[in-house]
């Protein structure tokens, strides 16, 4: 019975770990972060924006707070974890602007992956883990530019949320982009 009652424990120990991203491997989380980027890049809805800042509307995810605001920068903050968004307003969805500046460091990222269509042209890059164990990732939607700092547990679900962002910024405010 103790045998029994021990293996069922690490059986769902091992569950939850794997399920947190804990027991995902270097390679598997910054894989799954680029499918998730190219998964919502490739959605033909837009995404609708729940915030109005003086210059542009955005979709800020739910735990995500505006710490700071500038013509075309804004601060997101989630705890002590800051996610920086920059909107260039001249470039428009197409635009390959900040690919090419991400692209620079492209024999040092992990991952940097375009993805295009029709309408617009988008970015994943993610590089090494820095001293905190934290690994920078980028991702980009024409003249939209988001960077946070991410621990691995958390690339996939910060590409899902930051590709959000980076498309209803894109969309919502292509039309005065393309005027």
């Amino acid at each position: 019975m103790r045998r029994l009652l021990y293996a069922i424990t690490v059986l769902c120990s091992m569950v939850i770990l794997t399920g947190c991203g804990i027991g995902q491997s270097e390679k598997e989380a910054v894989q799954n972060a680029g499918d998730t980027a190219k998964e919502l890049f490739q959605e033909d809805h837009t995404m609708d924006t729940n915030h109005e800042l003086d210059t542009f509307a955005i979709y800020v995810p739910r735990g995500l707070d505006v710490s700071k605001e500038e013509e075309s920068n804004v601060i997101l903050k989630d705890g002590n974890q800051t996610y920086i968004v920059f909107y260039n307003e001249l470039e428009g969805p197409k635009s390959k602007l900040s690919y090419h500046t991400a692209a620079a460091k492209k024999d040092e990222a992990l991952l940097l992956k375009a993805f295009k269509d029709k309408n617009k042209f988008g970015y994943i890059r993610i590089m090494p883990p820095n001293e905190s164990d934290r690994y920078e990732l980028q991702i980009g939607v024409g003249g939209v530019k988001i960077t946070t700092n991410t621990p691995k547990r958390k690339l996939d679900s910060d590409a899902d949320a930051m590709m959000k962002m980076a498309r209803s910024i894109a969309l919502e405010n292509s039309e005065t982009t393309q005027k």
